[in-house]
């Protein structure tokens, strides 16, 4: 599988676009931060029932369930790539 990287500048110009690239090929992407850290950003299969990892996190993190809850309880926002 082939993995895209790109500099955070390409990441901060078309979030949605790039985002939703990378959940349509399935392809991961990773971004190159400017002092040259990397992180990974890949999609979730979130049609498998066999994808354990949202399950596991709900069943064991506090935390994460807290987030779901506030998120549920919160207005929605559309996406803006800069603040």
């Amino acid at each position: 599988m082939d993995i895209k990287v790109i500099p955070l500048s390409q990441l901060e110009t078309d979030a949605p676009g790039l985002l939703s690239e990378c959940c349509d090929s399935g392809q991961p992407v990773v971004v190159e931060l400017p002092d040259h850290r990397l992180v990974a950003i890949a999609p979730l299969d979130t049609d498998d029932e066999d994808d354990s990892l949202v399950s596991d996190l709900i069943e064991t993190n506090a935390a994460f369930r807290a987030l779901l809850e506030r998120s549920r309880a919160a207005a929605r926002k559309p996406f803006r790539a800069t603040p």
